[in-house]
């Protein structure tokens, strides 16, 4: 397959593929990883890569005027979702309470289709609703390795404060750059961010996240950033994310 070929198939959207993976890990090292969780992974990037091309499909079909444009998705979410289903059904015997766990996030994944249905896949919302189910794998992951409940919250809400505050963070610095709104938003969510952290989760999760806060604060302020270099910032942080949840919570 051609570099160009894989461009089609594999989303370009980078920052995504950190919060589909670190909240994952940090649920299955928290409880302690088993074979199970190897198609778990691979079902759930399989879901996101099938879901993926269904809401390019979907925006493409009302939005474009070429009427190729829709139909090259349809290849690739046919073969994403024809991988998954056997994944999906060996999981589902094993466990069948995930299938209670994938209807939890079926909202979330309608709301993700309709803001592609409207072309507005990069709206606030929209990034925050996708967030949801993203964190839920922490939970799925943990209760798969024998976890309960009361270990999954608290790692999985410092998930959703960290992305969460990502999104607003990221939005200073491309679409949003120059918006006094947005940095005042970002930099007054980063800091409530932090004041949940210091009564809910410790010392090692509040320190991570005023980190965040100092660079949601100081790097809009320096004017225009490279996108690659904010790419990479935050691919760090999220592994240094990953470091901290298992330090704190494991």
């Amino acid at each position: 397959m051609s570099s160009r070929a894989v461009r089609r198939w594999l989303p370009n959207q980078h920052g995504a593929w950190a919060m589909l993976v670190v909240p994952f890990l940090a649920g299955t090292f928290l409880a302690g990883p088993t074979p199970w969780h190897v198609p778990l992974l691979f079902a759930w990037l399989l879901c996101y890569l099938a879901v993926f091309h269904v809401q390019q499909w979907l925006r493409l079909r009302r939005n474009s005027r070429n009427p190729r444009a829709a139909a090259r998705h349809v290849r690739p979410a046919a073969v994403f979702t024809t991988a998954l289903v056997p994944l999906g059904a060996a999981l589902a015997l094993h466990a069948p309470w995930l299938l209670a766990a994938a209807a939890c996030g079926s909202p979330f994944l309608a709301v993700n289709c309709w803001y592609a249905w409207r072309n507005r896949e990069r709206a606030l919302v929209n990034g925050l609703v996708a967030l949801v189910p993203a964190c839920g794998m922490l939970p799925v992951a943990l209760l798969l390795g024998g976890g309960g409940l009361e270990d999954a919250w608290r790692p999985a809400l410092a998930c959703l404060l960290y992305f969460a505050g990502t999104i607003l963070y990221v939005k200073t610095l491309i679409r949003e750059r120059g918006s006094t709104a947005y940095r005042w938003a970002s930099g007054g969510y980063h800091a409530v961010a932090v004041a949940v952290a210091g009564a809910l989760m410790g010392p090692w999760i509040t320190g991570f996240l005023a980190v965040c806060l100092g660079r949601a604060l100081a790097v809009p302020a320096l004017g225009r950033v490279r996108a690659t270099r904010v790419g990479i910032a935050e691919a760090v942080l999220s592994l240094l994310l990953l470091v901290v949840l298992l330090v704190s919570f494991g």
